[in-house]
């Protein structure tokens, strides 16, 4: 993930900013190849992967900060209702170098060297408009989704992201996924998403130390089956209903706090995306690692943020520390060779 700032004189360098970075995205992910230009100039790619982005399956989804509707560009009035700044929740120690942003990339791929060959193709053809502000590295072990099944662990070693909403689920989506035309957001809004994204240190060293019976209370999940406490597989449905005391589960696991499995709560799903991430170590020789944690929700107010209210006081907390990320708005996909990101918002 790389969130830029954006430097464009005006609307129209705006523009075609996104039209310069949706033909690189589209040439990136499609692999077709770039020309050759007389030895005298600068070749048109980096090289790193050769002339053309091998098969590795890369996705680059773009979002904007609230930042980009200031009064730069007109576009005040166009802004989604829910997108503001990332407040500071309990428990955040916000770094501003690695918080919010213009503009958000987001690239993935099979391999690390596809991600960065990605991220300098699209800085070199809009390197006018847009200055690099934070970038965060993540991975994860890639393997096949299955529903209500985590596709990897974090580095607390806990499988992350069992019970997700699973994608191919139509319905699912357009209910707490995607904005419909119907929302209170603007027209160009629609089939888009609200992206939060969350920088997450973890103390690792201090988590290795702290016995497995109370990791799984915390959690509220078996460690190596990824089961919820009162069950076997991972699949399995936790019943909160049937622990009202929360003998078994603690009534602040972070699982039984995340999603209660209530009627009042049941309307606060987001689709998780998180990656881990490692950044070296700290002054104090500390493991500087953690989870890139993303969401995206139809609604900031009914998904992340209700979510985040209800983990405020959790016992995790003593284990972890937000440090940056943002709010932003992932854009609608582009329809055809005509279309570019950000189209219906830019253009007059």
């Amino acid at each position: 993930m790389a969130a830029f700032d954006v430097t464009a004189a005006n609307r129209d360098e705006l523009r075609e900013a996104f039209r310069a970075l949706t033909d690189e995205a589209r040439r990136l992910m499609t692999g077709e190849p770039y020309e050759e230009r007389d030895e005298a100039f600068p070749p048109l790619h980096a090289g790193t992967v050769g002339d053309r982005t091998p098969k590795a399956d890369l996705s680059i989804v773009t979002a904007l900060g609230a930042s980009l509707f200031d009064d730069r560009y007109g576009l005040a009035d166009r802004k989604p209702r829910e997108l503001v700044q990332m407040p500071f929740f309990p428990n955040d120690r916000l770094d501003p170098a690695r918080s919010h942003g213009d503009l958000l990339l987001s690239l993935s791929a099979d391999s690390p060297d596809v991600n960065i060959f990605a991220l300098r193709q699209v800085m070199r053809v809009t390197r006018g408009e847009m200055t690099l502000r934070w970038m965060v590295e993540g991975f994860n072990r890639r393997s096949r989704p299955q529903p209500g099944k985590a596709p990897a662990r974090n580095l607390m070693g806990f499988l992350d992201g069992t019970s997700n909403l699973d994608t191919s689920d139509d319905d699912l989506m357009r209910h707490y996924v995607w904005v419909a035309r119907d929302d209170p957001e603007p027209d160009w809004a629609t089939g888009g998403s609200y992206m939060a994204v969350r920088i997450i240190r973890m103390f690792v060293e201090f988590w290795d130390r702290t016995p497995l019976a109370e990791q799984e209370a915390i959690i509220g999940r078996k460690k190596e089956s990824g089961a919820p406490l009162d069950g076997k597989r991972e699949a399995d449905i936790p019943r909160f209903d049937k622990d009202p005391d929360g003998k078994i589960t603690p009534l602040d696991a972070h699982i039984r706090l995340a999603n209660p499995r209530t009627p009042e709560t049941s309307n606060n799903l987001i689709l998780r995306r998180g990656v881990s991430y490692s950044r070296g170590f700290d002054d104090a020789g500390r493991l500087d690692q953690g989870l890139a944690f993303v969401s995206f929700q139809r609604s900031l107010e009914s998904g992340f943020i209700a979510v985040q209210r209800r983990l405020d006081g959790e016992p995790l907390e003593e284990y972890i520390q937000p440090e940056g990320g943002g709010f932003f708005f992932a854009l609608p996909g582009v329809r055809d060779r005509d279309d570019y990101y950000a189209r219906e918002l830019v253009e007059p």
